[in-house]
């Protein structure tokens, strides 16, 4: 008993061995492919990204640290988005802006967004209701910009906005056609960063999100679709302005 005592402090305490660092985990390919294409996007619909810009291959790996590979796979998704155009002669560029594909645009967004919000009227129940009603809170409860003297957008606002006009139509019984309505919000989106761009806003953006909720959730078809239309068009108009003001500084860039 005594021997076993001695030997285990003849030679007292044991010197603790350094622990073996690990190397930080690699991102996979696939996720470097998906952080790249929603960089890219990102800066898209935020109109960072010039329209009808070329969109160099290797300028871009400079830009976001990243492989080849990803950026092509990233591109070639965007292409059919419609928010990137390919080209045999030039390659990769970004969409460019224009009254025409904005008609297009928005007429496809309001026939679509009436389908699925008179059929999630017909269909929706207590749940989708509370949905449509909670994220009308959430969006309520945002600031519009970060800073409105510069018109600096609110990630957290642009959020609960998309997902607002998402839980409209989440009652619909179609994952097709919320699918085309996300595209065609994201679409839309980009126009509306030009229009903000040029320091063009409006204060009653709450109001019509409120007036939509309540004809909404008293599943009052004609009146919602009517006040979601006009939403639309507000915004459209905006855009249109913002579009003429562009072309103008075109011409008078021109003329000298």
């Amino acid at each position: 008993m005594g021997d076993d005592t001695r030997s285990n402090h003849a030679f007292g305490p044991q010197p603790v061995r350094p622990r073996r660092r690990r190397s930080p985990a690699k991102r996979s390919g696939t996720s470097i492919a998906v952080e790249v294409y929603q960089r890219i996007r990102s800066e898209i619909i935020e109109a960072k990204l010039e329209p009808g810009s070329r969109l160099k291959i290797q300028d871009l790996c400079d830009r976001y640290q990243s492989s080849l590979s990803p950026v092509r796979e990233a591109l070639n998704k965007l292409s059919t988005e419609s928010l990137v155009l390919q080209n045999a002669q030039r390659g990769f560029t970004v969409a460019a802006f224009s009254l025409e594909d904005l008609e297009q645009l928005m007429r496809a967004k309001r026939w679509l967004n009436e389908i699925g919000l008179r059929e999630s009227i017909v269909h929706g129940d207590l749940a989708w209701e509370e949905g449509v009603a909670v994220s009308f809170y959430a969006l309520s409860k945002e600031t519009r910009y970060i800073d409105a003297a510069r018109l600096e957008r609110n990630p957290a606002w642009d959020a609960a906005h998309q997902r607002f006009h998402a839980a409209l139509i989440d009652g619909c019984r179609s994952d097709w056609l919320k699918g085309f309505c996300s595209t065609l919000f994201d679409a839309s989106e980009r126009y509306r960063a030009l229009a903000r761009q040029k320091g063009l806003t409006r204060p009653t953006h709450l109001d019509e999100h409120r007036g939509i909720m309540e004809m909404t959730v008293t599943r009052q078809a004609d009146r919602a679709v009517s006040l979601l239309n006009a939403h639309f068009d507000r915004t459209a108009e905006l855009v249109r302005r913002t579009l003429a003001s562009r072309q103008n500084e075109v011409e008078a860039v021109g003329d000298r």
